[in-house]
């Protein structure tokens, strides 16, 4: 890579006065007030949803908003972390995606009648669905409900670290300080929490019967859903066009570098692909969470029809620009930052600033959507 390109995205100090003159906590409070009007939206978003099921019939585009709602498979974890594992093990994180395509695309049989038998024995959670299956055994359900806490509390602390890693990013980028919220609290960590647990709240609390549909909740992710592919999408658009002429220079040139290289000739074994592939494709049904928007908020067989083909293309869609991503930050970003925030990181450093945002918030959609 030449050197101009690199100068060109070299993190900085700010060249705009006003952003020289705030603190950390003013930029700080003005990027959570953003991301706290956004989750309000999505409670609006949801409301909505809620009142017109209750006086109509599911509307056509149902089958889609369901199958949409699927990809809350994709966390943070998809939009973050999928460029940090292929920064470093090249196309090791496709075996994180490929169970669930073989599931949907060949597993209609196996869901259908998933689906079929929570709706017979009216269950709503997967630790009563593995209950039924062992003559209604509530010391069965008590272990899976133990086993789907125990593993779900990592995981929601990886969508918080997520969050806090791209506000403190953003935050030093335009002041050179970490975000800080005194006298009040001075850990963003511990703001993020507090927010994602009072819109968790809210949202898991507005249906008092837990057999009731949430068609809102499922509107809402739906649409988290597609504001997350759009910023990705828009965030590789970016490294492919803007940062690079196009997909032949971009991958001429970052052939060039030595990182890129020894990603793209990393070896992964063919029994690490074959673990990836099954517990992904476990995963896209056992969940806790995928159980519930598949086998739950399921209407029918023509929804589920649509997601056997929507789901997997969403898939393939998220994924597109993940390797241009993370070797574009392999060779001009480096060490300088996370590769788990290359996403948040080039557009920061290339002065794209709406695009930044744009992964802003896309990255918190992933989020909030698995902790909701």
């Amino acid at each position: 890579m030449d050197s101009d390109a690199k100068l060109w995205l070299r993190p900085g100090k700010p060249d705009r006065k006003t952003a020289e003159e705030e603190s950390p906590s003013v930029q700080g409070l003005f990027i959570v007030i953003i991301a706290v009007a956004y989750v309000t939206l999505l409670f609006a978003i949801a409301s909505l949803g809620d009142r017109r099921s209750a006086i109509s019939e599911p509307s056509r585009g149902r089958p889609f908003i369901y199958a949409l709602s699927l990809a809350i498979y994709c966390t943070s974890w998809t939009f973050f972390g999928s460029v940090g594992l292929s920064s470093e093990r090249g196309l090791e994180f496709l075996g994180i995606y490929t169970g669930p395509v073989l599931v949907f695309v060949f597993g209609f049989p196996l869901l259908n009648r998933i689906v079929r038998l929570a709706k017979t024995e009216k269950i709503t959670s997967i630790a009563d669905f593995l209950g039924a299956r062992y003559g209604k055994s509530f010391t069965v359900a008590a272990i899976a409900t133990l086993i789907a806490t125990i593993g779900a509390v990592p995981y929601i602390a990886l969508q918080l670290k997520a969050i806090s890693g791209s506000v403190s990013l953003m935050v030093e980028h335009y002041t050179g300080s970490p975000p800080s919220f005194d006298p009040f609290v001075s850990d963003i960590s511990l703001v993020v929490a507090m927010l994602l647990a009072l819109f968790a709240v809210l949202f898991g609390t507005r249906h008092a019967d837990a057999t009731e549909h949430q068609d809102g909740l499922v509107l809402a992710v739906a649409v988290e859903t597609v504001v997350k592919l759009a910023a990705f999408l828009a965030i590789g658009l970016m490294v492919t066009f803007l940062i690079f002429g196009g997909p032949g220079d971009m991958f001429d040139k970052l052939a060039e570098n030595a990182q890129v290289r020894q990603a793209m000739s990393y070896n992964t074994s063919l029994a690490t692909w074959l673990v990836l592939t099954c517990l992904s494709g476990f995963a896209i049904i056992m969940l806790p969470r995928q159980f519930y928007v598949t086998i739950v908020e399921n209407r029918g067989e023509a929804e589920l029809r649509t997601a056997t083909w929507v789901f997997p293309l969403y898939l393939v869609a998220i994924n597109l620009f993940v390797l241009p991503i993370a070797f574009a930050g392999l060779s001009l970003v480096g060490a300088g930052t996370s590769s788990d925030l290359y996403v948040l990181s080039l557009p920061l450093f290339s002065g794209h600033d709406v695009l930044a945002m744009a992964a802003f918030i896309g990255g918190l959609s992933a989020a909030t959507a698995m902790v909701i």
